[in-house]
């Protein structure tokens, strides 16, 4: 008497890469850091403000702006479009940053 086993191995589970973090962009001691940061294309970018004084993440051509962001408030946007977005905090005008998208 032959006897066959045959058993089926469930075919392995996709698993989904861990997306990267979302790049934050710091607000502390009246100014952003960093200054500068480049994304790529669908990137959101997040601001978190660490003073205990508020402040604003407000792009100079107006195409984002957050309301005034109180300690340990954050502020998101997603960049569609690649090009150059400059940002300034319409409380403090002298704090400045740039956002390139690629």
């Amino acid at each position: 008497m032959i006897v066959a086993s045959f058993a089926h191995a469930a075919a392995p589970a996709a698993t989904q890469a861990p997306s990267a973090p979302e790049p934050t962009i710091s607000i502390h001691d009246f100014s952003f850091a960093p200054l500068s940061l480049t994304v790529p294309v669908g990137a959101t970018v997040s601001w978190k403000n660490l003073d205990p004084e508020p402040h604003t993440v407000r792009s100079v051509d107006d195409q984002f702006r957050s309301g005034a962001l109180d300690q340990n408030d954050s502020f998101s946007f997603k960049f569609v479009k690649a090009g150059t977005y400059k940002y300034v905090c319409s409380i403090h005008p002298q704090m400045v940053g740039t956002i390139t998208v690629k």
